[in-house]
């Protein structure tokens, strides 16, 4: 049976934050159970970074793969969580340059088919991650802070497949963060064309290099993590670089 998740979550969030309130608990500073691994949240820190490795460069991804496609659910209330994550009206998301390179690859060969991405996130500030655990603390659904994440690291999107001629998303069975088995790439109880579709997207990012997540469809990383320095860097800086 499907469980509305979301709602759960929600309510938990409204309970904390109450309680933490009245009791004087919630501060910024709380580590709530979690070891803060290295970040780099420094400007000029990830600069001399990119300075020494060109490929860790962020790359704002419409500003390199045209009629690329934005639904930025972390930006709105329309997620999982209920509440805004990232700045309102967040208008831009990052990759890094080997990662966004290889998006543009996809899209290209989408577009061959009529096809083309749709992001729902990638770059994510490490303050950010640590906002959903704070809030769920459940290694099923959210990072734990101590490891970070690839979308941290800025190799980790989270996408689908549109038509480009009417904008349509393709049924892929289940919606962006859905915590059910049916979002697993092995569960195949689902119409013959939603299979497809989804293998449509599987195959078209493995074969530029992209790993599928297997309980999210929608989620895909790129190799090579330990590379890569888990940034907190906001999308306010990565802005002027554009």
């Amino acid at each position: 049976m499907t469980y509305k998740i979301s709602n759960r979550f929600y309510i938990k969030e409204q309970v904390l934050l109450i309680f933490s309130t009245l009791l004087g608990l919630h501060t910024a500073a709380q580590n709530d159970g979690y070891t803060r691994p290295p970040v780099t949240d420094k400007w000029a820190e990830y600069q001399n970074q990119v300075k020494k490795d060109a490929d860790k460069k962020m790359v704002e991804l419409k500003s390199l793969i045209p009629g690329i496609c934005y639904d930025l659910r972390y930006a709105s209330l329309n997620n999982f969580m209920k509440r805004q994550m990232y700045p309102l009206n967040t208008q831009q998301t990052y990759l890094r340059a080997p990662a966004a390179k290889a998006l543009r690859n996809v899209q290209e060969d989408l577009n061959e088919k009529g096809y083309g991405l749709k992001i729902f996130d990638a770059y994510r500030p490490f303050a950010v991650t640590v906002k959903f655990w704070e809030l769920v603390k459940d290694e099923r659904y959210v990072a734990n802070p101590s490891k970070g994440s690839g979308h941290n690291r800025g190799i980790a999107v989270d996408l689908t497949i549109i038509n480009t001629k009417t904008g349509k998303e393709l049924n892929m069975g289940t919606g962006f963060d859905n915590f059910t088995d049916t979002a697993h790439h092995t569960f195949t109880g689902l119409p013959e064309e939603i299979l497809q579709n989804r293998e449509l997207l599987k195959s078209t990012m493995e074969k530029y290099g992209f790993k599928a997540y297997e309980s999210e469809w929608w989620h895909y990383s790129f190799p090579d993590p330990a590379k890569f320095e888990i940034l907190d860097i906001d999308f306010k800086k990565l802005k002027k670089v554009l």
